[in-house]
């Protein structure tokens, strides 16, 4: 039996195998792929062939509403029979005293995330080329899915999507704000009052970017992996968020630092859009403003991120000074957000 890591009860959980996973073949190992504020992720292996991975929310408190595991679960486990690659779920337990807190398995799933600069040189250009296309693809896939086919109808509400995100995020920026923000109130401000009509609902990832995904060696995905704030809405906002993180080489600010499509050799941002057109049907022509939300939206983020240190309650207080290049990166989104507002005309 292997000793306790933090988060998994080895025992029961081992027990929890195998009554469910028979062939994960005791002692089991724990080890943490993936910690922090978000899901928890731990690789599971046995004694015999396979790998399994095993989905919990963070230790401590949570609201009752955050971290479902039920939901992810179901998600995953309605997405599986269709086109779009994701991991094979194998169980969910409800009940806390084998964990301590729900959690979800499923099969392991090998790939390489590309997360960075350094990882993305370690591609060639056949496989940069190759995941470009291939996350648009499945993109597509993904905004394909007919959600009531696969049980998925009751997922979110379907219409207003942007108009619920913009109400939202700005409470949250409200909320941590500590300084003058005039031009992320001025985008949202013009978001709110352009917000275009919503022509097709579907599955929202929420999240869809590269490092979201697992690539094979060809460099096509494996799987989409992080789907814990996936709803039901505007499938545009999954497409304007991607070419929002899909930097290109020779771009004034990085987003994220580091990333690894600004190493080049990867599909340009015109190129993805071209595709995802052609491979889903859907009228591209009003991207900007989709792009402009991504930016605002990211901004919120990196704002809160920024008061909460400030605050001191991510461990380290200090001034405002000491966490400039967070303040520096919302200025530059914002920025980013109005010039994009600015090309829909």
């Amino acid at each position: 039996m292997s000793h306790d890591v933090e988060g998994v009860d080895a025992e029961r959980v081992t027990a929890w195998f195998a009554e469910h996973v028979p062939e994960a073949v005791a002692p089991l190992t724990f080890d943490l792929i993936a910690g922090g504020h978000s899901n928890l992720t731990y690789r599971v292996a046995g004694a015999g062939a396979g790998a399994w991975v095993l989905r919990r929310p963070p230790l401590g408190q949570v609201l009752a509403t955050a971290h479902d595991m039920g939901r992810e679960h179901a998600i995953l486990s309605a997405l599986g029979p269709t086109d779009v690659p994701v991991p094979t779920t194998r169980g969910l337990c409800t009940d806390e005293a084998v964990n301590g807190a729900p959690f979800y398995v499923m099969d392991f799933v090998d790939g390489r995330v590309v997360r960075n600069g350094a990882l993305a040189r370690a591609l060639t250009d056949d496989q940069r080329a190759t995941a470009g296309r291939s996350v648009v693809d499945v993109l597509a896939r993904i905004h394909a899915v007919d959600v009531d086919a696969v049980g998925l109808g009751d997922l979110g509400r379907r219409q207003d999507y942007v108009a619920r995100q913009l109400k939202r995020w700005n409470g949250q920026l409200e909320k941590s704000k500590t300084r003058d923000l005039a031009v992320m109130e001025q985008v949202h401000d013009e978001l709110a009052a352009t917000i275009p009509a919503q022509r097709r609902t579907g599955i929202v990832h929420g999240d869809y970017r590269l490092d979201n995904c697992l690539l094979d060696d060809s460099g096509a995905v494996a799987a989409v992996l992080d789907w814990e704030i996936c709803t039901l809405g505007d499938p545009m906002a999954d497409l304007g968020l991607l070419l929002v993180y899909w930097t290109e080489p020779g771009d004034e600010h990085e987003v994220p630092p580091d990333a690894p499509t600004a190493v080049g050799g990867f599909p340009s941002r015109d190129e993805l859009l071209t595709r995802y057109a052609e491979a889903s049907g859907a009228d591209v022509s009003g991207i900007d403003y989709f792009v402009a939300f991504g930016y605002w939206k990211l901004a919120c983020i990196v704002e809160g991120v920024y008061a909460r240190y400030v605050g001191g309650s991510m461990g380290t207080k200090g001034s405002e000074r000491d966490f400039e290049p967070f303040a520096r990166m919302v200025d530059a989104l914002a920025d980013a957000a109005a010039a994009a507002l600015g090309r829909t005309g």
